[in-house]
């Protein structure tokens, strides 16, 4: 079998694989940018089989077309461009173009904080929040429930804070909401608190949601021989940032950062 032969096989294979994504609805292109790698193909013409690179003002290059360009479209719309002037330049009649993109350099996301591998990772379709943390290997054990997305609006951005806990407890996806390109996504460090004096391991303790006082003694081991849960005292921050000092009952709510002090008893 001749090379021209198997390539046309191959863009067949292709060009029926397009046609049944876009028959099964996945309109969720991205759009092509700079660094993007494109692998363009023309039905019968494998000699325009062309490998290249968008460059950094947007454009490709393209046989017997030149320069093109193709920041700001998605592959269908950049197939568009390139058969209508192959064929507005009568180079070919009613060309079949197809860009396949080898890799979105241009579509990438941040993901910082408290996951398992930070960084930035390619958003190729469509991808969701809850998607694009498990790209990151998921949240740590040090994280917090609360997603932090930063994003622009074109004019300025945009910060959005997404309890993932509720959501998933609620099975409410509808917080799960689509990712786009150069969205910043930070996992936020888990709430804590202190507990020392008389229990058997003070220390620092993760803040679970709705946590009571007794929980918290219970966290951190119970009480020794010599403490009471009499005049139990909490330091807690106020809105301003001052330091203050309250009383507290075993039923009281656990606050972020909250300093429990368990007293020794007298008797």
């Amino acid at each position: 079998m001749k090379k021209t032969q198997i390539l046309a096989i191959i863009f067949m294979a292709l060009w029926v694989i397009c046609i049944e994504n876009a028959a099964a609805g996945e309109t969720g292109e991205s759009v092509l940018g700079p660094g993007d790698a494109l692998r363009i193909f023309v039905y019968g013409h494998p000699d325009m089989t062309t490998e290249t690179k968008v460059s950094e003002t947007g454009k490709i290059t393209f046989p017997l077309v030149g320069e093109v360009i193709v920041d700001g479209l998605t592959p269908s719309e950049a197939e568009r461009k390139i058969a209508n002037l192959l064929e507005s330049r009568d180079i070919l009649r009613k060309p079949q173009v197809m860009v396949v993109a080898a890799s979105l350099q241009s579509q990438m996301v941040s993901v910082l904080g408290n996951v398992r591998n930070q960084g930035r990772y390619p958003i190729e379709g469509k991808r969701t929040l809850i998607e694009i943390l498990a790209m990151a290997g998921g949240v740590i054990p040090e994280g917090g429930e609360l997603i932090t997305l930063i994003r622009s609006d074109g004019k300025k951005f945009v910060k959005e804070v997404i309890d993932v806990l509720e959501m998933v407890r609620s099975g409410d996806l509808s917080r799960d909401i689509d990712i786009r390109s150069n969205d910043l996504i930070y996992v936020e460090r888990a709430h804590r608190f202190y507990i020392y004096g008389e229990v058997q391991r003070a220390g620092v303790y993760r803040l679970e949601r709705n946590m009571t006082v007794m929980q918290a003694l219970s966290v951190g081991g119970g009480l020794t021989l010599r403490g009471t849960e009499r005049g139990l005292r909490i330091q807690r921050r106020d809105v301003d940032g001052n330091l203050k000092e309250i009383t507290a009952k075993s039923g009281d709510l656990i606050q972020p950062d909250d300093v429990i002090y368990i007293k020794e008893s007298l008797f």
